[in-house]
Order: structure tokens, then C-alpha cells, then sequence
């Protein structure tokens, strides 16, 4: 099992599924709503609108008016300004996009993304001591700046003002700067913190522009908010879904001739639209590749290019700089692994690594491979002549800059989010940093160790559902990422038809059965033999369902997210019965399972008549197997459980130690009055 917990989501009631449906919405659609809370037509619709009406006022934002002001004084008085990034896929685009626009309304500009490796994240005194020689007056920052206190003040002792634009989380004291505008800061109102640089940058042109001008704005530059907002993992709700999901069109027909190429490197299928999964799979690696490769700039200069020859060219660059960067990836994955299996102390409660030689550009990437494998927060520490540049990636909801700001006493710096950020130490600090990292994971866990978690929105009954058109109805939830993942949907009991190793072993792929129906599954980076499985056998499993295109055929198949043996019928029922004792909610054909029916209360009652002697006999295993068993000789221990639960509750049985004593009440009892039935009903209202 890749999770330890499947975590199944309240179903919604009923009433609402129904009354979702009757707006419009297909069932399949309608569970994964209510299931997330949406479970009114016009709370769903809210959530899924995503038209110009979700676009806040850019001047909402903290301290907007005094950077446009700063910035258009610069474009009329001719300075030279300075758009500076950061070298990820939202500081690349948000330095495109600023720069672009900055130059369409007359300004003199100049680009600079700082070398990962060798300047490290953000402003640097280097970088501005040259950026002011070549007569720069102002820095316009994107994605970056909001702990640069030091170097703004840096600066302006050489006379160059600084505009601050970020997303990332603010410390106590913000720079001097002529603006900083961040959606983060705590006196900021602005409606939607959520931002990503690139959504910060784009606001920014936005407000350097009339109000009817806005939205061409937008349409000029809504593909690349678009790339880096899903890049950065940022919350795909409110003005994000509406930003991405708008930019997406406008990806699709995009006149970028790099992006263009890029695209078709990224395998898209002409006339294809593209999706947040193109970006996430596809764009952004190849984006971040020249990056962490410290060739940023390469990325920069195809989304700026508009020569078609240079286009192609520089997409060739950004795979081949990928690939490299997998290999480089790889191997210090495989050290890491080899390390921490060796001494698996070192794993928890969290993985603090640090070596000589690492590649700084794709630790960030192994710290993320590092926390899902071993279900805990890992950081990795590049060392040389005794300075560190870490990268960090959470597990489990723990905060990440809350963490390092516990830690700032041992650290030279530090910035970044809850769920990824960046840090600088000295080699010396390192083992109390990782004393103190390890000492905060208890406290956030109690002692007991991570594990891994996955919520599953809702479980299929019948595999009707899951037709090519319910399928296909789920893309009106797109685009899916951070706070609007992909649905993920339960299927129990399905037999393995067939099942074989594909992708040179990598991947598993299986045929399925269930109510009669066959079914496709893919299960990546997993294989057979390392799931155990093999035909005849009966699964519960996870997944994701899509539609698989070949060769003109559409059809669907299970993107399976994780597996495991299904119980048998006995386990399972008795396991639904525990947990509608414990006041859980079953779904309709879990509580179907365990609903008796009038002729199973008189059968039941008529066998514990005959089993009695003298009103009494003894309960346990053997008096549960006996009364499950049906004349045709199927078993239905969740049925019989529930009988004698309502039995007991009604009064006609009594549990004395070790034995039942059968009651015979004077007035005719009215079973379906029992509680756990009422619930049972409840559950199996029809839809």
C-alpha cells in the first residue's frame, strides 16, 4: 500500500446529490461536490465560476498605488529598470511577463535572474553593484525581495529604489523599499491571498494600465499566470481557478512560437487543449530544468522570443537541460536512499541530510522524492567550504517557514512557503538545526511517526458510473491541483482479470470485474510483483478515472492511486457493522450490506428459538457463525450482526456475560423504531 490511511469523505446527503443533479450536474460530478462540501447548486456554481467577475482590484492589494506610482515615474522620466526574478517556473514567467508589459508601455527594461548556484535565491549585493554600474535606477522584484531588508538598504546607498512584488511569507520587518506589495503581509486586505508571483506580477501590469484596459492586460499575458501559478503549486480556488483556467485557453492557442514548441516536446497532440496537467508534467519541469540547471535565463528568453527557428531551438535546450537533470536527480536520490536504509534512524522523525558535491539545483526535487518515501519532512543541505544552501519539502501539513523561523538563531537566512522553502546555514549548526528540526516534528506529531494519507472523495456502488460520459463530465471541475485535486473515487471487491508488468516493468496494468462489468486500470511506477497482485484475486482500490485515447477509441480507465487485498465478505461486513455502531456513515451500498429485511429477523428469531434451552444459550463465534449461515447457503454476518443489535435494543434478547437469554415481551415490537435501523434507512434513501 502506498497510503497507510484512505481517508473517505463524508458522503453528502441524499437530497443535496439529488438536488446537484437536478442543476445540471452528472452523478459522478455531484458525489465528488457534495463530498468536498459543495453540496448546493449555487455553493458548486460559486466554486466553479471562474469568468472576469472572480478578478480583484489590483489597488486592493497593500501598497499598489505607490509601486504603480514609482514604476510609471520611471517609464516617463526614462530609467533603466530592472525586472528581477527568481529562477523557478513563477519567477521566470512573472519576470516575462513584467518585462513584456513594462517595455509595451515605453520603458527601458532590463531582465535578470541571479545563477542559482552561484548567487543563490533573490537580491544579492553583487547583482545590484552591476545592475546599478549599468545605470539602472529602479528593481522592480517578482517572486522575490520580501526578506531583502539588507540588500534593498544596500540599494539605496548606490541610488537604485527598489519595488518589492512577492507571495511568499513576510517576517516581522519588511524592507525599506519604495513598495512591497505581497498579498501575504499581514496588513494587507486584499481579497484573495493566495497569489503566486506571477499572479502578483500580473496585477501589477494591471495596475500600470487604465481599468478598461485590464483585461486585455490579461489576455496579453494570461497564459504565462497561468504556467506559473500551477507550476508553483499554488491553491486552484477563487481568483486562481478563474486565472488558470481562462489562461489555459489562451495556452492552447498561444502565439508564443517557444511555448509552442515546448508544448509539442511535452508530447500535446495537435489541436489538443491543453491542462493543468500539461503544465504540471509537461511545461513546468522543462521550465525548471534550465533553472536548476543555472541557465534560467534560456527559459526566460523562449517565452520572450518571438523568432519561430530561435523557438524550436531553445525548446530542444530546456529537454535536453531535463534530462540532465533527472540523471543528476537520480543519483543522489539512489545516495540518499542507500544512506538513509543503511541507518534508517536518520529518517525520523524527519530526514535533515547534508553533503559535499550535491547539485544545488535539483535538491529541492530529491527532498520531495525523500518525504513521500519515508512519510516525514526532509531537507537537504548542499555543503561547500563550510556554508549550506538548504531546500526543504513538508509532509503531512507541517509548516515549513514556521519551522525554520523556530530554527533562525542557527540559520543564515531563510524564506519560502508552509509547503516548500530554501534556507542558508553553517556547516557547524547543522546537527543542533536538526536536533531542533526533529524536536518540532514530535511536537507536531505527538511522538508517533507520519503516515502517509489520502482523501477519497467518494465511493462508487454501482460501476454504471463510470461510463465514458460521467467521465468525460468531470473535466467542468478542471483545472485540478493544489486545493482542487483530481477526484478520487473507492471501488471495492473488483476481481484481477488479467494483470501484466508495462513501460519495461515500471508500471502495472490490469483488467478488472465488476458488477459484471470490465474494466482498464494503470497503476504507474509500480509494478506486479512489488503490489503482490496476480489474477483471481479480489481488490479494494483508489483511483482516478480517465479517458484513454487509442487509435480513434475512447475509453475508460482507472488511474489507480493505490490498491490492497479486499476483504473477504465475512471481514467486511463486520467491519461495516463496527463502524455504523461507532455512528459512521456507510454509503448506500455499504448500509445495503447490512439491512435486514423483515424475513431476516424471523429467520434469525425462529433459529435462536430452536438454539435455545430453557430461553438461554451461549454467545460467542460459534452462535454467529450458525445464525449467518442462510438456507442457500451464503452467509450474511453484517445482516445477523444488525438483527441482534436491534433485537437487544427492542428487548427481545438480553446479553448476560457469556449469555444471550431470549425475552418475550408482552406487546408487539416495532424493529424498524430501533435506532441503528432508522440510520440504516437514512443511508439507503433512495437518490
Amino acid at each position: 500500500m502506498k497510503y497507510q490511511h484512505w481517508n473517505l469523505r463524508r458522503p453528502g446527503a441524499p437530497a443535496a446529490r439529488r438536488a446537484l443533479e437536478e442543476a445540471g450536474f452528472s452523478p459522478l460530478c455531484a458525489a465528488a461536490l457534495a463530498a468536498r462540501g459543495l453540496d448546493r447548486p449555487d455553493k458548486a456554481a460559486r466554486f466553479l465560476s471562474s469568468g472576469p467577475e472572480r478578478f480583484h482590484d489590483p489597488f486592493l492589494l497593500k501598497d499598489m498605488d505607490r509601486a504603480a506610482a514609482r514604476i510609471r515615474r520611471a517609464v516617463d522620466g526614462g530609467e533603466l529598470i530592472c525586472v528581477y526574478g527568481d529562477y523557478d517556473v513563477d519567477g521566470i514567467t512573472a519576470t516575462c511577463l513584467l518585462t513584456e508589459a513594462l517595455a509595451g508601455l515605453g520603458g527601458q527594461t532590463v531582465s535578470y535572474i541571479p545563477d542559482r548556484s552561484e548567487e543563490g535565491y533573490g537580491l544579492n549585493s553583487g547583482a545590484i553593484s552591476r545592475l546599478a554600474g549599468q545605470g539602472v535606477r529602479l528593481i522592480v522584484t517578482v517572486d522575490c525581495g520580501i526578506t531583502a531588508a539588507a540588500e534593498v538598504e544596500f540599494a539605496r546607498s548606490l541610488g537604485v529604489d527598489v519595488v518589492i512584488t512577492d507571495h511568499h511569507h513576510c517576517k516581522d520587518r519588511l524592507p525599506a523599499a519604495e513598495a512591497v506589495v505581497d498579498p501575504r503581509r499581514a496588513d494587507c486586505s486584499y481579497p484573495f491571498p493566495e497569489l503566486a508571483g506571477v499572479g502578483v506580477a500580473l496585477k501589477t501590469a494591471q495596475a500600470l494600465s487604465p481599468p478598461e484596459e485590464r483585461e486585455r492586460v490579461f489576455l496579453r499575458f494570461g497564459e504565462l499566470a497561468a504556467i506559473g501559478t500551477v507550476a508553483d503549486v499554488m491553491r486552484l480556488t477563487g481568483e486562481n481557478r478563474s486565472m488558470v483556467r481562462q489562461g489555459l485557453e489562451l495556452l492552447g492557442r498561444t502565439e508564443r512560437p517557444g511555448l509552442r514548441a515546448l508544448l509539442r516536446e511535452a508530447g500535446l497532440e495537435p489541436g489538443a487543449a491543453p491542462t493543468a496537467v500539461t503544465i504540471g508534467y509537461g511545461l513546468a519541469p522543462r521550465i525548471n530544468a534550465a533553472g536548476r540547471m543555472e541557465q534560467a535565463m534560456v527559459a526566460l528568453e523562449l517565452l520572450l522570443t518571438r523568432d519561430g527557428e530561435r523557438g524550436e531551438a531553445l525548446a530542444h535546450t530546456l529537454c535536453r537541460l531535463n534530462r540532465e537533470r533527472q540523471a543528476i536527480e537520480l543519483e543522489i536520490y539512489d545516495r540518499c536512499v542507500e544512506l538513509l536504509e543503511a541507518r534508517p534512524q536518520l529518517a525520523a522523525p524527519a530526514v535533515v541530510l547534508a553533503g559535499e558535491g550535491w547539485h544545488q539545483g535539483v535538491v529541492g526535487i530529491v527532498a520531495s522524492r525523500l518525504a513521500e518515501k519515508y512519510s516525514c519532512p526532509a531537507f537537504m543541505i548542499c555543503l561547500e567550504h563550510g556554508q549550506g544552501k538548504g531546500s526543504c519539502r513538508s509532509f503531512g501539513g507541517f509548516n515549513l517557514f514556521a519551522a525554520l523561523e523556530q530554527c533562525a538563531p542557527l540559520l543564515e537566512g531563510y524564506g519560502g512557503h508552509e509547503m516548500a522553502a530554501g534556507f542558508t546555514i553553517r556547516e557547524e549548526n547543522i546537527p543542533a538545526f536538526r536536533e531542533k528540526i526533529c524536536r518540532l516534528v514530535s511536537l507536531r506529531t505527538g511522538g508517533e511517526p507520519m503516515e502517509a494519507a489520502v482523501d477519497v472523495d467518494a465511493e462508487i456502488d454501482q460501476c454504471a458510473l463510470l461510463s465514458a460520459p460521467q467521465v468525460e463530465s468531470l473535466s467542468l471541475l478542471e483545472p485540478f491541483g493544489a486545493g482542487n485535486p483530481k477526484p478520487v473515487f473507492l471501488l471495492r471487491g473488483a476481481a484481477i482479470v488479467s494483470c501484466c508488468d508495462v513501460g519495461g516493468g515500471r508500471h502495472l496494468k490490469m483488467r478488472l470485474r465488476r458488477d459484471g462489468m470490465m474494466l482498464d486500470a494503470i497503476f504507474f511506477s509500480a509494478n506486479a510483483a512489488a503490489c503482490g497482485v496476480s489474477p483471481g484475486e479480489r481488490l479494494d482500490l483508489i483511483f482516478t478515472p480517465q479517458i484513454n485515447e487509442f487509435r480513434g477509441n475512447r475509453t475508460v480507465q482507472l488511474q489507480i492511486c493505490d490498491l490492497r487485498p479486499a476483504p473477504t465478505r465475512a471481514q467486511l461486513e463486520q467491519e461495516l457493522f463496527q463502524r455504523l455502531r461507532e455512528g459512521e456513515e456507510l454509503s448506500r451500498w455499504e448500509a445495503g450490506l447490512l439491512c435486514p429485511s423483515r424475513q431476516d429477523f424471523a429467520r434469525l428469531w425462529r433459529f435462536l428459538e430452536r438454539s435455545a434451552v430453557g430461553g438461554w444459550m451461549e454467545a460467542g463465534p460459534s452462535l454467529l457463525r450458525q445464525a449467518a449461515r442462510q438456507p442457500d447457503g451464503r452467509w450474511a454476518y453484517g445482516r445477523t450482526l444488525v438483527c441482534l443489535h436491534v433485537m437487544g435494543d427492542r428487548g427481545l434478547i438480553r446479553l448476560e456475560r457469556d449469555q444471550l437469554h431470549l425475552c418475550r415481551p408482552e406487546n408487539k415490537v416495532d424493529l424498524e423504531q430501533a435506532a441503528m435501523m432508522r440510520r440504516l434507512r437514512l443511508f439507503l434513501e433512495e437518490e
